[in-house]
């Protein structure tokens, strides 16, 4: 009687477990939930994030940069005035005489002052180079922001793979608790075996509970990466490979098409006009000016000049300003091999991802084949384990043994299968080819 009870505990139990995860699932997934494909994360994300737009203010801030730059090369027109009144006292012997006087002039000026070796014109060059720079910045920004989106998109996909992989072996296990409380009943195995049964049951139960938990985690995180509600589904599009990969030619295409690297020749450029703005200071300087000024006088004096045109050019050059110049010059000069060494550095960084990621995309492929005919053994072997076990031709060991085998399996044919999909994207990602295709998709789209 008291085992009868017992039976009718675990199955209340399991039913208590069933309906708390329906519960959880239906919160997370519900029916009027919005379904995404990768490429419509890619869209909102590039839309949403606020990294993205952290980089587009830089790129606007640069834009600013040259039109500052510009302005220094166009002249400055100032309009300027004044007006005095005051009053005038002559004594005489009888009396004080109060003479009230106005006096005011108001004018127009041009200046331009520039270097003899117009390294304004350098300036402006740098500017813009920095324009272009931010632009480039901004495409390693949203590549790699891509590449993020994308490998939480399949963290979910593999979470509710192992969901579906925890609903299974909780079902085989359920089954195998009864098959095993049935051969009890008539004797043919001792209680040992159910208990086993059900501790294996309840150990399935738990790992339920945490691919619920590990689901819900990683939703979460899509959701903060890509700005999305709770309320939402996935659709899955696995990651078409190209065909014949040759590890130099994807080596040259990343060296072409990364933005990153891009950017660090952009900075050498940018250090080469810095030495030649730098190298600028130890030129003369050329101002000129015009001035119209008009002057006005109550009462007028005789030598009121009341229209003035003129202009002035002058030329200056500090011969000493205590080595200053040689300074900024030599950093210059040391800010370019700073840039040069760390376009270096970062194309062989390049070279290695590639390679990892080459072989990454290698291994994950060559592991898919065997993986699968693992499963397949493993689901063969476990049915065939399972009905010698219903008619005594097998021992609980060997069931607990192939399930074991077919859930690790399973586990390890969904990860495999998720990796190889993320690493054709890492291929995509390191060669600079992710964003390019997702503009282009969006253009024909």
């Amino acid at each position: 009687m008291k085992h009868g009870m017992g039976v009718i505990d675990m199955k209340a139990y399991s039913v208590l477990i069933g309906f708390l995860v329906a519960m959880i699932l239906a919160a997370n997934l519900p029916a009027s939930a919005a379904e995404y494909s990768l490429p419509d994360l890619y869209r909102l994300a590039l839309e949403r994030s606020e990294k993205i737009k952290l980089s587009q203010e830089n790129l606007a801030i640069a834009e600013l940069g040259t039109d500052k730059a510009l302005s220094v090369l166009i002249p400055r027109f100032t309009a300027y005035g004044n007006y005095t009144t005051f009053e005038e006292k002559k004594y005489n012997e009888m009396s004080i005489l109060i003479q009230p006087k106005t006096a005011g002039q108001w004018g127009l000026r041009l200046d331009q002052q520039f270097s003899l070796r117009l390294k304004e014109l350098t300036a402006l060059s740098y500017s813009r180079q920095n324009v272009v720079k931010s632009a480039q910045d901004l495409d390693a920004v949203r590549e790699e922001y891509l590449f993020q989106v994308a490998g939480a998109y399949y963290d979910v996909l593999k979470a509710q793979k192992g969901l579906e992989i925890a609903k299974a072996n909780l079902e085989r296990l359920a089954k195998y608790r009864d098959a095993a409380d049935k051969r009890l009943k008539v004797g043919e195995v001792t209680k040992t075996v159910l208990l086993r049964a059900e501790a294996q049951l309840s150990s399935a139960k738990s790992d339920l509970v945490r691919a619920v938990n590990g689901l819900t985690y990683t939703r979460v995180i899509l959701a903060r990466i890509v700005g999305l509600e709770n309320d939402f589904t996935l659709k899955e599009q696995p990651e078409s490979e190209a065909g014949v990969i040759v590890l130099d030619q994807l080596k040259n295409l990343a060296w072409e098409q990364r933005p990153d690297l891009k950017s660090r020749a952009r900075e050498q450029k940018m250090a080469e006009l810095q030495v030649s703005f730098a190298k600028g200071a130890f030129w003369p300087n050329l101002a000129v000016s015009g001035v119209y000024q008009k002057a006005d006088q109550n009462p007028a004096s005789t030598s009121l000049v009341r229209d003035t045109l003129y202009g002035t050019a002058g030329v200056s050059f500090p011969f000493f300003e205590g080595g200053l110049r040689r300074a900024e010059l030599s950093e210059a000069k040391a800010r370019e091999r700073q840039a040069r060494y760390a376009y270096e550095d970062l194309k062989k960084t390049i070279g290695m991802e590639v390679d990892g990621a080459y072989l990454d995309l290698i291994t994950q492929k060559g592991s898919l084949t065997y993986l699968e005919d693992q499963l397949r053994f493993a689901k063969d072997n476990f049915y065939a384990v399972s009905r010698q076990f219903e008619v005594g031709l097998a021992s609980s060991l060997d069931v607990m043994d192939a399930n074991n085998l077919l859930v690790d399996s399973e586990r390890q044919l969904a990860e495999a299968t998720y990796t190889y999909q993320l690493s054709i994207l890492k291929i995509k990602k390191v060669t600079g080819s992710l964003l390019k295709e997702y503009n282009d998709h969006k253009t024909q789209g």
